[in-house]
């Protein structure tokens, strides 16, 4: 991949039919030098203020410049006098459904970013952005085709079956330790909570099934793994209702059962199950803010980051155990195959917060055994976040 630009541009904005009412944000990302459009987002957040659209766009736009400019200087360009202001600092936040959006929005701003309020008729192509979610005309991140093309595979067993993908990349390896074993990750599809944006846990959790968007994003992912199915050893998935669903659709296909691994499930949210971040914020605003500058605190009755990780660490050595030298297909949550993502490749638990996993998305990991004394296994990443239709959806 070619070296990314210096200075990009973010652009955003949100709007409400109501105020509140239906409600979308739109975000795009160019070269500060070319003008180059890099990645665009616009997707609806149901009902909601303007401001809270607006937010929602800011928001956006930083992920897509973690995305496809992470090494880059950013301006935000903005009509909201609101948003640029209280970024900047010059403004209080004083309402309550501002202060989650703004503690997320500071957590994503690179070092550096600054905020230009820009007029109306300057900010038209975030708008249409804005209105064509609403009009149901689009929803999630695209990119031009030739930055799809290098980051997505074509084929899902093409990228399996890849001679050189069979070898560890680390350096001081053998490189006759074996076939290794690979987990195909398979996020479940979305259920009411999901589009929602609400809290929705593992075992203890309100527990809501797939909807039947849900239903047709897993067949979808399941028709892409279809023709690796005589190289799957097995089906596994969490217990939860929402995992044990989309498992049995791919299991379906590919000619399986299921089998149960319960220390995939989802993080346990404890008295936020089902609640939205803004619904958390207002009730629970210390443990909130506790929570989200601690990998070991937990919510009310839940579990912290650290205790998901020992238990889905756990479940990783006894599949491997199992399945040693196969392909298995895991079906879970996106706090567990995070996890999994950060522990294969040696990075801090912390990194979860800069990692976005669409549903019914594809992420591929291998594990070696044979290294040199001290390193019994190791780990590669081979796709991420992958989607059939080659996009990164929200």
């Amino acid at each position: 991949m070619s070296e990314g630009p210096r200075r990009v541009v973010i652009e955003a904005d949100g709007g409400s039919r109501g105020n509140p009412g239906p409600a979308a944000y739109g975000a795009l990302l160019k070269d500060a030098d070319t003008g180059e459009v890099l990645a665009e987002d616009g997707a609806t957040i149901g009902n909601a203020t303007n401001n809270v659209a607006e937010y929602s766009g800011l928001i956006a736009g930083f992920r897509l410049a973690e995305q496809f400019a992470p090494d880059a200087e950013v301006e935000v360009r903005m009509d909201s006098k609101l948003v640029v202001e209280q970024m900047s600092g010059r403004w209080k936040i004083k309402h309550p459904d501002m202060r989650p959006l703004a503690m997320e929005a500071n957590r994503l701003a690179p070092p550096g970013a600054t905020y230009t309020w820009v007029p109306r008729a300057e900010n038209t192509h975030a708008d249409r952005l804005v209105n064509e979610a609403l009009d149901g005309k689009r929803s999630g991140v695209s990119a031009p085709a030739d930055e799809v093309a290098r980051d997505e595979p074509d084929s899902l067993i093409e990228e399996l079956e890849d001679p050189a993908a069979e070898q560890p990349p680390q350096r001081g390896w053998s490189w006759d330790a074996g076939e290794p074993t690979t987990l195909v990750l398979v996020r479940h599809g979305v259920t009411d909570h999901t589009t929602e944006k609400r809290f929705s846990g593992g075992l203890a959790s309100a527990n809501p099934g797939l909807s039947e968007e849900g239903r047709e994003q897993v067949r979808e992912t399941g028709r892409w793994l279809a023709p690796m199915a005589d190289r799957a050893d097995a089906v596994i998935c969490s217990p939860v209702r929402r995992t044990r669903e989309s498992a049995e659709i791919l299991a379906d296909l590919l000619g399986h059962e299921v089998t149960e691994e319960p220390g995939f499930a989802e993080m346990e949210f404890g008295r936020w199950d089902g609640l939205t971040f803004t619904d958390v914020a207002e009730q629970h605003p210390e443990e909130l803010e506790a929570w989200m500058g601690s990998l070991d605190v937990a919510p009310g009755g839940g579990e912290s980051f650290r205790t998901v990780e020992a238990r889905v660490l756990d479940a990783l050595a006894r599949v491997l155990d199992e399945h040693a030298g196969r392909t298995v297909v895991v079906v879970s949550h996106v706090t567990p195959i995070k996890t999994l993502v950060a522990h294969a490749v040696g990075a801090p638990l912390e990194s979860l917060y800069r990692m976005e996993l669409a549903p019914a998305s594809v992420t591929v990991l291998s594990y070696y055994r044979g290294g040199p004394e001290g390193h019994e296994e190791m780990s590669a990443l081979r796709l991420f976040n992958a989607r059939p239709d080659a996009t990164i959806l929200r």
